[in-house]
């Protein structure tokens, strides 16, 4: 196993903890491009803690990752598959995980991926991931796709390294460069519009009306269902992300989960001159109230994320779309 994290100033703990992660994520790239062969990854296997349907994969990862990580300096170790904080006992960090991001998108061969977010270990497990998405010491994604990719912040840029395809050699790449702000990309399920709350629709159809609207230009929709591929994509080349809270049971916070998803993509972009709210508020200020919690999230290129907001901001009847004179959205 080859993988370097020299000359960038982590702790022994941290980059074995790092260097645990892209083991699995190497085995875990191996096992998705031979899926079919020896079995099926996407096969059902039960209902995880949020009430969301398990896949096989997403069983065999976790298992992957606690196994990894139960000799090493993680004491806490949280997981999407999980109901409660798994303790290993001794350790200085505290590691959150949604092992298989994306599970709908296994039997389709379209990029999936693994999200963690590491912080110092709190003496409860409570302190240890309810606190602030800042106070992280490392945030990132493993994707697996055409290329298998890490990314990850340490809180003083963001960094790049590629998988040796069929290997296990981890080799670093140029750095991702500032997310651009003048982009023409949205991301969203358009399916759920009638469900929106009304800012969030008043924002869409204005990007929908194209040049005839009040934006004055035309922009496209993206929509892969895999937070990791639209993060790599808003990475690689800017745009928004919106997955808003809407009046469906069980969807007023939106379907993303806080701690091990919304706050490791918000470190991410945040980085990169981005920015991620839950629609108003930053994601990397707010504080989740129990491990499992949901957030309304909409990342990405910072001008078009403060624009969201100020959507909300309006009063009620200027919300309502195709109003052309709102000269503060045109841009």
């Amino acid at each position: 196993m080859s993988v370097s994290f020299e000359g960038l100033g982590l702790t022994a703990e941290l980059a074995d903890t790092m260097t645990r992660l892209t083991q699995v994520g190497a085995t875990l790239a191996r096992m998705i491009a031979r899926n079919g062969i020896e079995g099926d990854l996407s096969q059902a296997a039960g209902v995880n803690a949020g009430g969301d349907g398990q896949k096989a994969l997403d069983v065999i990862a976790d298992e992957a990752f606690m196994d990894a990580l139960r000799d090493s300096a993680v004491i806490h170790y949280a997981s999407e598959e999980q109901d409660d904080v798994v303790d290993f006992g001794t350790g200085s960090l505290a590691l959150a995980i949604d092992p298989l991001d994306g599970s709908s998108n296994i039997d389709v061969n379209v990029s999936i991926g693994t999200i963690f977010s590491i912080f110092p270990a709190a003496e409860t497990h409570a302190a240890s991931f309810l606190r602030p998405g800042s106070e992280q010491i490392a945030g990132g994604y493993i994707i697996f796709g055409p290329q298998t990719a890490l990314v990850v912040s340490f809180g003083n840029g963001v960094h790049h390294w590629v998988l040796e395809p069929g290997g296990d050699t981890w080799t670093r790449v140029a750095d991702p460069r500032p997310l651009p702000q003048d982009t023409s990309e949205y991301a969203i399920n358009a399916s759920n519009y009638r469900h929106w709350p009304v800012p969030v629709r008043a924002f869409i159809d204005d990007l929908v009306a194209g040049a005839e609207g009040p934006r004055g230009r035309n922009f496209n929709m993206r929509w892969i269902a895999s937070l990791v591929a639209e993060t790599h994509r808003i990475i690689t080349r800017g745009g928004v992300f919106l997955y808003p809270g809407d009046d469906r049971d069980g969807y007023a916070r939106g379907r993303l989960r806080h701690v091990y998803e919304c706050a490791p993509i918000a470190l991410l972009v945040t980085q990169l001159g981005g920015g991620a709210t839950d629609g108003a508020d930053q994601i990397l200020s707010n504080i989740p109230n129990r491990l499992h919690a949901r957030t309304p999230f909409v990342f990405g290129s910072s001008a078009k994320v403060a624009r969201v907001a100020a959507y909300y901001d309006l009063p009620h009847d200027e919300t309502h779309a195709l109003f052309n004179k709102r000269g503060l959205f045109r841009s």
